[in-house]
This record gives structure tokens, C-alpha cells and sequence, in this order.
């Protein structure tokens, strides 16, 4: 029987899967001899647009993707024969079998394999989230999920495949809903067609459930649209546990918010401690307290040092000045009585400010807030913003051993430094609890004007 060639240089082998109105084949290019993957999508009864884009979707995502446990982007047909017409993507064919058939073959992973598993996949995450704009799987699951290799000691090589649901974030507010995914892996707001990075780490948390208890996330019980799984997996560590069930929150304040975030926390579990800690730095009055639900940073008053002292010296000795120009008749007393008044007003207020002014930044699921206390007053130094909203951690070399952090929002940016009375290894201190806590990369600007990304 003569095997089927596709654009004059793809030999079908077999059929992979099927659906209505699409397939999967295995093929090998004829110019290279290698296997490929060939995803088609036919013109017929059935056909829908929505499926057009979102297949020419997958083509355009992958062909702008290159990372080793991805497929690659090959090429892209137009079918056009008597029988058939349509589109194909042709894309690197990745051996393996997919955590699905392994499951299916009676294959258990142990708590290891699954954290590794896992640590994997968020690396696939983190690169797929920090493209911009961001790329949103939207359909993470056993059956998109391949191992290659798999030995008794090593989870094996991951994969991660099917970009057939793939959305970016420029593209998420394009006027019509689309619910993708598949149910038990998807979260609850891609119910609504709303997708973001959160959603895949659902789709992850999902899955690795699978993986632990043997079932499928709709064959276990739910309460409050929480998967209730811990009583199947005593056997498991407890902060694995707490991680999965943080991981497949239902609410979106309440879930992982990153990758990396996701990342940091498995590799740390006493991130996803609920129980409140307090954190010191040697050498330092700054009192910092976090658990997985906030984390808090209070400056206390600076109190007096040289500096204020020298300052507070410089405003007395231009009010000798002022005084002797009056004696002198140089200065008209309306005008030395405003500027004795200023700077007296001045002085009082700064050294109150040394002694009692208490500067607190915190954050938790909802919110980033920054204020300022002053003898039981409370004014925010600026306005509150969404959790979500946080998008850059920075420390800015502003001077010779003189830095501040600055936590950049979509609109607006929190700065703590010397303002604060911060010292050069306070601010990286401050700086990595807050990576490790938002789950984000510090970005380090040199004086010269360059940046580069520390971990």
C-alpha cells in the first residue's frame, strides 16, 4: 500500500488521535528523514471559525517560541486536494508517552518524581508567562504532558504539548468568550473565558493531584469549589500538600499568582507556612513578618543621628544669621518672623519625625499598601494598588554605595532607600524577601543606566 505524501514531502506513517473536523498524524519529512507531527484542521460540515483561530493561533505562538521541552514550529499548510481541504501545522515530533498512558499502565510516581515533575513544568511556565505578551497554555493536563526517558531514579525528560488552546494576554480582551480547557483541570475563571498565568498553575495543581491519588479531579469531592484530596495522601509531606492545595485555590487572590512565585514556594516550603514569622537582619531595627498570606515590612523611626544633628546645626546658625541681619536693619521683621517661624516649624518637625515616624509596606493576596505613622496618625505615602498589579522588583544604584528599592505596579511605584533611613545591605535584604515572596526576579540598574536580572 502506498503511503500518503502530504505537500509533495511529508510521508504519513499513522494516525496519532482524531477528533471531529481535525487529526494527528506522524509523518516523516522526506528532505530531512525526520518524524514530525502533523495537526490538521479540515474545511467541513462542522467547521467553525473560532476553531480557525485558534489553530492559526497555536502556529503563530509556536512559531515565536524556542525552548527544548516545547515543540517546534516547522511549517504551515494549505491543504487543497478532491477529498480534503484545509490547514495543517507541522511541528517536531517528541517521543515519549504522556503522564495520561503512564497513569492508564498502572505506573505510580513517588513524592519525589512528582516535585520534580513539577519543577520542571514551572520552568516551562516561567518561560511561557515572561513572553511578551504573556502565553497562557490555558490546557495543562495529563495527556499534554510526555516524558522521555523515564528511568526507576528520574522523573525523565518533560515535555509540554497541545498549544491548541494557547491565548496571550494581548488577545484576552478581544471582544468574544471562549471557554477552553478541559474540565477538572480548568480553573474557575476560565469558566467565564477569562485566562491568566494563574490558570495554568490550576491546570498544573490539577494534575499532580491525578498523579498523587490515582483519580481524576471531578472523581473527588469538592467543597467550596476546592478539590478535597489531602485525606487520600497521608503519605505525602505536609507542605507538598499545602503547596498543591494553594496551587488549585479557586479564588484568584487566594491562588499562586505566578510561576515563579509557584516555583519559590515548592523549592521553599516554608513559604506556603501559614503560620506568621518574624525575619531579622543582623544589625537592623527594621521588623519584618510574613507568612503565606502577607508579608509586612515596618521602618521604625530613624532617631538622631549626625546627619539630622548637623542639619538642625545649619538651621540655627541661619537663624543667628537672620537675627543679625535685623540688628543690622538689613531685614524687615515681618520677614524675619515668617522665616524664624519656618525654620523653627522646620526643626520640630523633622526631629519628631526622627523620633516617632514609623513607615509600614505590606502585602498580602489583595493589595500592596504604604504608609506612614506619626503619633497614631496613619496617611498612605501612596495609593494602595491590586496584588496582581506588581510587575517589577528593583534595586536602583542611585549613588556610591547608595541604592533604593523600588516595587513597580501598573501604575504607580512604592520606593524604600535613604529616604527611609535604609542602609545599602537593608534594601537587598528587603529586595530578596520580597522576590521570594512575590515570586519575582530582582532587576538590578547599575549608575551607568544598565540593567541586569539577578535571581
Amino acid at each position: 500500500m502506498t503511503s500518503k505524501i502530504l505537500a509533495e514531502r511529508y510521508e504519513v506513517q499513522r494516525q496519532l488521535g482524531k477528533q471531529t473536523g481535525r487529526q494527528t498524524l506522524l509523518a516523516r519529512d522526506l528532505q530531512t528523514q525526520k518524524l514530525v507531527v502533523i495537526k490538521q484542521l479540515f474545511l467541513g460540515s462542522d467547521f467553525e471559525w473560532q476553531d480557525l483561530k485558534l489553530f492559526e493561533r497555536e502556529a503563530e505562538t509556536l512559531k515565536a517560541l524556542s525552548h527544548p521541552a516545547i515543540p517546534r514550529y516547522l511549517d504551515y499548510l494549505e491543504i487543497d486536494e478532491a477529498d480534503t481541504k484545509g490547514f495543517a501545522l507541522v511541528q517536531t515530533y517528541v517521543e515519549g508517552k504522556t503522564l495520561e498512558e503512564h497513569l492508564h499502565s498502572g505506573r505510580t510516581f513517588s513524592e519525589t518524581e512528582v516535585q520534580e515533575l513539577a519543577k520542571s513544568l514551572l520552568e516551562i511556565l516561567i518561560y511561557l508567562h515572561e513572553q511578551n505578551p504573556s502565553v497562557i497554555h490555558r490546557d495543562i493536563k495529563p495527556s499534554n504532558i510526555l516524558l522521555h526517558s523515564r528511568s526507576a531514579h528520574s522523573v525523565g525528560q518533560v515535555y509540554l504539548v497541545d498549544f491548541g488552546s494557547v491565548q496571550n494576554q494581548a488577545a484576552k480582551f478581544c471582544g468574544t468568550i471562549t471557554v477552553v480547557g478541559t474540565y477538572g483541570y480548568m480553573a474557575p475563571e476560565q469558566f467565564g473565558g477569562r485566562s491568566v498565568p494563574a490558570s495554568d498553575l490550576y491546570g498544573l495543581g490539577a494534575t499532580l493531584i491525578y498523579l498523587v491519588t490515582g483519580l481524576h479531579p471531578t472523581e473527588l469531592s469538592q467543597q467550596d469549589l476546592k478539590i478535597q484530596f489531602a485525606d487520600r495522601v497521608t503519605h505525602l509531606n505536609s507542605n507538598l500538600v499545602d503547596w498543591l492545595e494553594w496551587m488549585t485555590e479557586p479564588s484568584l487572590n487566594k491562588r499562586l499568582s505566578s510561576a515563579w512565585e509557584a516555583w519559590l514556594s515548592l523549592k521553599n516550603p516554608c513559604s506556603t507556612d501559614k503560620t506568621t514569622m518574624a525575619v531579622q537582619w543582623q544589625g537592623s531595627d527594621i521588623k519584618l513578618t510574613k507568612n503565606s498570606e502577607f508579608i509586612e515590612v515596618i521602618i521604625p523611626p530613624q532617631e538622631v543621628d549626625f546627619g539630622l544633628s548637623a542639619m538642625l546645626s545649619g538651621l540655627i546658625a541661619t537663624q543667628v544669621t537672620l537675627l543679625i541681619s535685623f540688628d543690622n536693619g538689613d531685614i524687615h521683621p515681618h520677614l524675619l518672623l515668617i522665616l524664624g517661624s519656618f525654620l523653627a516649624v522646620a526643626g520640630v518637625l523633622k526631629f519628631i519625625e526622627a523620633l516617632f515616624l514609623e513607615v509600614r509596606l505590606r502585602i498580602d493576596r489583595q493589595q500592596i499598601s504604604y504608609s506612614s505613622h506619626l503619633l497614631g496618625l496613619r496617611w498612605n505615602n501612596s495609593k494602595a494598588a491590586p496584588r496582581p498589579d506588581i510587575c517589577q522588583l528593583e534595586i536602583e544604584q542611585i549613588g556610591y554605595k547608595v541604592s533604593q528599592m523600588i516595587i513597580q505596579t501598573s501604575n504607580q511605584k512604592y520606593r524604600l532607600g535613604v529616604k527611609q533611613g535604609l542602609s545599602e545591605s537593608e534594601i537587598e535584604w528587603l529586595a530578596t524577601e520580597l522576590s521570594q515572596w512575590l515570586g519575582l526576579k530582582i532587576q538590578i540598574t547599575l549608575t551607568d543606566g544598565k540593567k541586569k536580572i539577578s535571581m
